[in-house]
């Protein structure tokens, strides 16, 4: 074979660059590198296998098998060598094929007379594209030389894939950033959106992957780390008085733009033929690769700087900024890897949907997407790899699924499916100002879930009777330092003056678990949803406990309050939290602040343990809260951040809905108010049953208010509560199909 020495490799590469600058259709110059490539390394064979869809590769080029099996030779990822390497992402190099472990023997291609393999990923920034593989007669490894070499090659051949180089015939060889896409993810915040993409983060796109000249690249990139290590100084320059965390991720980032190791391999990179981008992108790519496989977190963060400073370093070489100070596309809709709740509050009411590669139902971004009611679909694999700026789009965030450049068929139906949601408001918005009375008599409170200001318009339009859930942890968790008393004041103050009077019932802060401070320590711990959270952190960190209730206090200005604390297990937590109440109540008389006129304090129900408190604690506590999101995952012990459990368990079940009747009757003793806020209080179906176990308070989405109230009006409580007796006296698991073909006769 012959020699593949850094000079080699370079060769290869401008013999590469040459076969890409040429006028040929997109087969002819896969052919044709699959030839040079073959030629240049002294292997008999060269192929490239790429996908034509998730789970399947195709050979779409190859210099020394069988012509004809060009795309028809297919295999399954995992499937012999080609599969072993597009699975795992990593080099099989064997110098006897036909004996290793996986082979599969393929007669069409005639791949059985060649002993020596060399297989490589064809991945760019982790995103796995195909397969390059070398087979030769004679039985060796391949050196470590040939084997950089060909991972160069390689590398060079996924960024023209993503270019659309290589278009042509064959499902593996069609138009990347073209073709209608169906993406699927998880509904996070239902409602449906139609737009144009906006990307947060535009993908830097690198066209010159190939050096002309070596010298000149690396003066390139040593200009540009300079410039990077330049403006990490300054960023610690800023940060240096501020947030010790902040500073500590800062120090990070300059230790990596200091890195030698990262440096040299780069420089190295560029010596064998890379330009300065593709240098950075290749040690990105590998960082990214690295980072799937740790699973120490303090590792991963770190990997994850190295990944963010390379992009730095990317739009430095490229010129490619981020979106700042381009405008928005009309209707557009955010797509991005993840995103920071201040961030996407930045964006606000403009955007029409968010779809997150990455995210969960309960991240800060969703959390932020409810409170501004703008559709949401997280963990959709690859978005952002699929989409560009502008290119229309459609979400549907209630199944979880995002059409990319649609179809004419899809438009139709989707565009349909928003007229009649729009029919829908407007029959709803005739029965806003009508009270919630079911057919038999039962007035049902319908109030809101709100967490910033912008919700509070939401008030009148959705003929909420008031604020059932007022989330404070909103405005800890969009800055980097803790919030000022005074601002919480005013905070607080606009809102109670929003509600006209109006009932609100501000939830203390609510941290930990999903929502952890960007300024706060993270602890951690092996199962956060029940961990240090809520009431936990407030009891114990009562200086910030007491500021936040000194900021409600004083905000109501003699005006009634609701205060409800969160996530209470035991009769203890509310005593303890009430006592603190006591305790700043008193030094504000002191301090002859006015006290409010009437101050409620109550507590959210989200762990079963707090059903089965004493009955002492249903007389003291002003009002109870169900919180149904968490209360439902403990009581199926179902984590509602696990895709494979948390669509397991129906709201509708027999002994969920048994557990609330428990609540309601105990409540009932001491003469408790009720509500029920979560997820569940905003569906119609579920609500409606919830109504029937006795919950006469629903808190839930503004959007929510009408779709529910408008089944309320038409049922029969006493009925549907019959309904649901008869089919726990049957022993049925869950009531839903015997309530829907009630509601159905309706």
């Amino acid at each position: 074979m012959a020699d593949t020495t850094e000079s080699e490799s370079r060769k290869l590469l401008v013999r590469l660059r040459e076969a890409m600058a040429g006028d040929d259709a997109g087969q002819a110059r896969l052919d044709k590198i699959t030839h040079l490539i073959a030629d240049s390394m002294g292997t008999e064979v060269c192929s490239v296998y790429l996908f034509r869809d998730d789970e399947t590769l195709e050979l779409c080029a190859t210099e020394g098998l069988n012509t004809e099996s060009v795309h028809q030779t297919r295999m399954r990822i995992g499937e012999g060598l080609v599969g072993r390497v597009a699975r795992y992402g990593k080099v099989v190099n064997t110098p006897d094929a036909p004996n290793a472990k996986g082979f599969r023997y393929m007669p069409e291609t005639g791949e059985e007379r060649f002993s020596s393999f060399l297989g490589v990923p064809v991945q760019r920034l982790g995103e796995m594209l195909g397969v390059l593989v070398v087979q030769s007669r004679e039985a060796r490894e391949f050196s470590a030389d040939a084997v950089y070499a060909l991972e160069v090659v390689a590398m060079v051949i996924a960024e023209m894939t993503e270019l659309g180089a290589f278009v042509g015939e064959g499902a593996a060889l069609s138009p990347l950033h073209q073709q209608a896409v169906l993406v699927h993810g998880v509904s996070a915040q239902e409602g449906a959106a139609e737009g144009h993409v906006w990307l947060h983060e535009p993908r830097v796109i690198v066209t010159n992957p190939i050096a002309d000249d070596p010298h000149k690249e690396l003066e390139r990139l040593n200009e540009a780390v300079e410039e990077l290590r330049v403006g990490v100084d300054k960023m610690l320059e800023v940060s240096r008085n501020g947030d010790k965390e902040q500073l500590q991720v800062l120090e990070a980032y300059r230790m990596f733009a200091n890195s030698k190791g990262w440096m040299r391999r780069m420089e190295e990179d560029i010596a064998r033929g890379l330009s300065a981008e593709a240098a950075v992108e290749k040690e990105q790519s590998q960082a990214r690769a690295r980072m799937s496989q740790v699973q120490d977190a303090y590792l991963r963060e770190r990997l994850s700087d190295l990944d963010d400073l390379s992009n730095r370093l990317l739009r430095i070489l490229t010129g490619q900024g981020a979106n700042t100070g381009a405008e928005l596309p009309e209707n557009p809709i955010l797509i991005a890897r993840n995103i920071g709740p201040g961030d996407l509050l930045e964006y606000g009411r403009s955007l029409r949907g968010i779809v997150l590669e990455e995210g969960s139902v309960g991240s800060h971004a969703a959390i932020v997407a409810r409170a501004l009611a703008i559709p949401l679909v997280v963990n959709a694999k690859r978005v952002t790899t699929e989409a560009l700026n502008g290119d229309h789009i459609m979400v549907d965030g209630d199944q979880g699924v995002v059409h990319l450049r649609p179809d004419e068929t899809v438009v139709g139906a989707f565009r349909d499916k928003i007229a009649m949601q729009a029919k829908a408001q407007e029959r709803y918005a005739s029965i806003r100002d009508k009270p919630a009375v079911t057919t038999d008599g039962q007035r049902i409170n319908m109030v809101m879930n709100a967490g910033l200001m912008a919700d509070l318009p939401s008030l009148d339009g959705s003929g909420a009777e008031g604020v059932g859930l007022f989330r404070t942890e909103l405005q800890f968790l969009v800055r980097n330092q803790m919030p000022k008393r005074s601002e919480l004041v005013a905070l607080y103050k606009r809102v109670l003056d929003a509600a006209h009077g109006k009932p609100v019932v501000f939830r203390t802060l609510d941290i930990g678990s999903d929502k952890v401070l960007p300024y706060m320590k993270p602890t951690d711990e092996p199962n956060p949803a029940l961990g240090w959270r809520a009431i936990r952190v407030g009891l114990d960190k009562p200086g910030v406990m007491r500021m936040q209730l000194q900021a409600l206090l004083r905000s109501a200005e003699g005006r009634p309050l609701s205060i409800m604390f969160p996530f209470v297990a035991q009769f203890e937590e509310y005593r303890s939290a009430r006592a603190e109440v006591e305790k700043t109540i008193e030094r504000e008389r002191i301090l002859g602040h006015v006290l409010p006129a009437d101050l409620k304090i109550g507590a959210m129900l989200e762990t079963p343990s707090l059903a089965y408190a004493p009955q002492k604690f249903f007389d003291e506590v002003a009002f109870i809260s169900i919180g149904g999101n968490d209360l439902k995952q403990f009581f199926f012990a179902a984590d509602r951040e696990n895709e494979r459990v948390r669509r397991r368990y129906d709201t509708l079940n027999v002994s969920f809905l048994s557990f609330i009747e428990r609540i309601v009757e105990r409540c009932a003793i001491s003469g408790t108010p009720l509500s029920f806020c979560g997820e569940d209080a905003g569906r119609p179906v579920e609500a409606v049953c919830l109504a029937a176990m006795g919950i006469r308070t629903l808190s839930m989405r503004p959007a929510s208010i009408g779709p529910v109230k408008s089944l309320l009006l038409r049922v029969d409580l006493g009925e549907l509560r019959k309904i649901i007796s008869d089919a726990r006296h049957r022993g049925d698991q869950a009531v839903r199909p015997a309530v829907m073909e009630y509601l159905r006769g309706l």
